[in-house]
C-alpha cells in the first residue's frame, strides 16, 4: 500500500508486544488493572495453540520496523460466527485511516471464509472504535454496566450480518 504500512500475520514477538501494548494503553487510558493484562495474555494464547489457519487469522500492522496495531479473526461461540478480537491502535496510529483498513481486512476475510455474522465484544468508552464499528454495519445488540478490570463500565456486545 502507498502509505508504507504493511499488515503481516502474527510473528514471533508480536504476541508479547500486543499483550505489553494492551496493558500499558488501558491502564493509562481508562485505568484498567493487571487483569486485563492477564487476559489478552490468555486470548493470546489460546489463538497460538488452537488457531485453525484455514478459517482464523491475525493482522499486525507495521510502518517498516515499527508496529502499530492489530486485529484478529477467530471462530465464535456458534457455528458459521466469526469473533473479532484484539483491535487495537497504538495512539501513533490513530487517526491515519488504519483503524478502517484493519476493519475491512477482517471482514473481507471473515465473507471470504464463509462465516455468517461477526460479533465482538467492548465498552462503550472506546468511542473511536464504536464509530467505526457503526460505521461498517455493525449494530450493537447488548449494553450494560459491569464491572471489570479494576473500572464500571458499560459493556457491549457489537453483531455484523454478513450475508
Amino acid at each position: 500500500m502507498s502509505d508504507g504500512i504493511d499488515l503481516r500475520d502474527l510473528a514471533i514477538g508480536d504476541a508479547g508486544w500486543l499483550i505489553q501494548q494492551h496493558a500499558e494503553l488501558y491502564a493509562r487510558d481508562e485505568g484498567f488493572d493487571a487483569s486485563f493484562e492477564a487476559l489478552v495474555a490468555e486470548i493470546l494464547a489460546e489463538y497460538i495453540h488452537t488457531r485453525d489457519p484455514a478459517c482464523e487469522r491475525a493482522w499486525i500492522a507495521w510502518d517498516g520496523e515499527q508496529r502499530l496495531g492489530s486485529i484478529f479473526c477467530v471462530k465464535g461461540p456458534e457455528p458459521g460466527q466469526a469473533k473479532l478480537r484484539l483491535f487495537l491502535l497504538t495512539p501513533a496510529a490513530r487517526g491515519r485511516g488504519l483503524g478502517k483498513r484493519l476493519l475491512d481486512a477482517c471482514i473481507t476475510y471473515a465473507r471470504d471464509k464463509g462465516y455468517r455474522e461477526m460479533v465482538l465484544w467492548t465498552h462503550a468508552s472506546h468511542r473511536a472504535a464504536c464509530a467505526l464499528y457503526e460505521k461498517a454495519g455493525f449494530t450493537c445488540i447488548d449494553s450494560h454496566p459491569v464491572t471489570s478490570f479494576g473500572q464500571r463500565l458499560e459493556e457491549q456486545t457489537w453483531k455484523l450480518n454478513l450475508t
